[in-house]
């Protein structure tokens, strides 16, 4: 193995390791940063033509969203159900976004999510440091919140 490669897993591995111990709100904002990562991304290959990179990162950002869409817990908080209508919104512009190569639907994802990024960041600021995660919440790594 080159050093490069035993480079590339181990940093793999710390990613995985970092995700696995999150409590939960910290997982909440990796998948927020790095929903904001793909779009900031996908905007930047499509104002470059890119669109193979636009569209695999306008890919993952739909996974982000559909994992955060099925793990919302409507029948818990009230504003769950809007909070869901703005993911189904964000996930129709990126389709959108992606088949029709329109920079001006990823700009609104962006501008759209990111206000909700940072009030998730807010609100996880403000809560008592937690107890790490067991190992009941792996995952199977694609979504790359590392």
């Amino acid at each position: 193995m080159t050093s490069t490669a035993l480079r590339a897993s181990q940093l793999s591995r710390y990613n995985d390791d970092a995700v696995l111990s999150a409590p939960p709100a910290r997982l909440l904002t990796m998948l927020y940063d790095r929903l904001l990562l793909d779009l900031n991304r996908a905007q930047f290959a499509q104002e470059n033509a890119n669109w193979g990179v636009a569209s695999e990162n306008l890919l993952h950002a739909q996974s982000i969203v559909t994992e955060l869409s099925s793990t919302l817990k409507t029948d818990v908080w009230d504003g769950a159900s809007g909070l869901l209508s703005i993911y189904h919104y964000a996930m129709e512009a990126m389709i959108g976004a992606n088949i029709y190569r329109d920079v001006n639907r990823t700009k609104e994802c962006i501008v759209l999510l990111e206000p909700l990024r940072q009030g998730w960041h807010d609100a996880a600021s403000q809560l008592p440091v937690q107890a790490t995660v067991s190992g009941t919440a792996r995952t199977n790594g694609t979504l790359g919140v590392g």
